[in-house]
């Protein structure tokens, strides 16, 4: 591929093959398919079936948001719902027309789909149908379904905005040309996303074996040097209890003298073991929490039981640990700790956590918790074979995320940008 003049309908990147082959066309999207809405028979617990030959019945959670294609269903609905739903076929696409609006998908299946759905049936042929979908996939399609959403809280497409949704497209060989490219990029991320979802499957694994089960007090699978008993001790008794210090959002700067931890950051940015801190604060120390290494931190509230009921090692000293974290300060290894309250301790832990809408979990609760310790020594041993597996999902997630941060490079300069696009 050669980078071309960014002038017209011509993108910044095409195959040598199509350099002279002119300026791109523009149409709509309803110029190429027959756009449409789902369905919804209701009250739909009347339609739904367990029979194996009813009908499927796609519900915006059977779809794995990763993937390109809806291969199967949850559920089936009886054949009387077919005159209140939308029935869609292999080879057409979706969206949803509401919340992660505007992510295509391609059909595997005969489905029905209920109304938050909407379909791109019946394609021309004169258009590809990978090369449709990388086009709704493209910056520029997702801003034009943002720009024109309607809705102040809750944003939604329908049926009008999805029609004259703006078609740049070559001639059929070079639409061809750019979907096979994009797919091949596709299969490569799969792949790296399996060994990803492998490692993390093994990790599971690992620490079930590595723990004692419930009522035990020696694992299943054991380093051969090792033969005593674990010890049960209460958290209470291997760890003294703090409480975080509070940082607001405006205390965050880029280019702040403080690393800090806000509690939100333990959901999205950190696994068991946190060897660097993404975030910094300009707040005088003397007004914050600081950790020692070895600190293990806990959320103090939540959305759901299960998610509060985690716990990561700092193992580093003066980070700012913020409000809404419980912080640990164990006399044991603390790396070994995050591990076993990840993984032995977690549905206990979330038991102990109170509320509905906002979960909470206090030190007094945590305090109470009972974990099998074995030795110093056994301790570490296990803490470092497990984190040296998490450094291996870690490397393979930043692979993963290449991938994808490249991808979305490449589509940039394999479609026109909006701006440079006459009319």
């Amino acid at each position: 591929m050669k980078e071309t003049e960014n002038r017209g309908r011509v993108p910044r990147l095409r195959f040598p093959e199509f350099r002279e082959s002119g300026e791109w066309e523009t149409k709509r999207l309803e110029d190429f398919a027959v756009i449409v809405r789902g369905g919804s028979p209701r009250p739909i617990d009347e339609f739904i079936t367990n029979d194996a030959n009813g009908l499927n019945w796609l519900k915006i959670g059977d779809i794995d948001k990763e993937s390109k294609f809806v291969i199967n269903t949850q559920e089936k609905v009886i054949p009387a719902a077919l005159t209140k739903t939308r029935v869609v076929n292999p080879g057409d696409l979706i969206l949803s027309n509401s919340m992660s609006f505007g992510r295509p998908y391609i059909l595997e299946i005969k489905t029905c789909i209920h109304d938050g759905w909407i379909a791109v049936s019946e394609i021309d042929a004169t258009i590809d149908r990978d090369y449709i979908y990388y086009l709704m996939m493209t910056s520029i399609s997702q801003k034009y379904f943002s720009n024109n959403a309607a809705g102040s809280g809750v944003q939604n497409l329908n049926v009008d905005i999805i029609k004259f949704l703006p078609v740049l497209y070559p001639n059929k060989k070079e639409q061809q040309k750019i979907a096979d490219c994009l797919s091949s990029f596709d299969d490569l991320i799969t792949l790296e996303a399996q060994k990803l979802n492998a490692l993390k499957t093994h990790k599971r694994g690992l620490m079930q074996q590595l723990f004692p089960a419930e009522g035990e007090t020696v694992p299943r699978m054991r380093f051969p040097e090792f033969r005593d008993a674990w010890q049960i001790r209460k958290l209470e008794e291997i760890a003294d209890f703090f409480k975080g210090k509070g940082i607001s959002k405006a205390d965050i700067d880029p280019q702040g003298q403080t690393p800090c931890i806000r509690y939100g950051e333990l959901y999205t940015e950190y696994n068991e073991s946190i060897k660097n801190v993404f975030s910094r604060t300009n707040v005088s120390p003397s007004e914050l929490f600081l950790s020692r290494a070895n600190d293990v931190i806990v959320p103090a509230s939540g959305e759901t039981k299960i998610d509060i009921a985690r716990a990561s090692c700092v193992k580093l000293d003066q980070v700012a640990l913020g409000g809404d974290l419980n912080v640990l300060r164990p006399n044991i290894d603390g790396l070994f700790l995050s591990y076993i309250l990840n993984g032995p301790a977690k549905e206990e832990i979330a038991r102990t956590a109170q509320g509905d809408t906002v979960v909470h979990l206090y030190a007094s609760q945590l305090k109470l918790i009972d974990l099998p310790v074995p030795g110093h020594e056994e301790q570490q041993k296990i803490s470092d074979c497990l984190s040296s597996l998490d450094d291996l999902i870690t490397a393979q997630a930043q692979k993963v995320g290449a991938l994808k941060t490249h991808k979305k490079g490449l589509m940039q300069q394999l479609f026109p940008v909006l701006d440079d696009t006459p009319g």
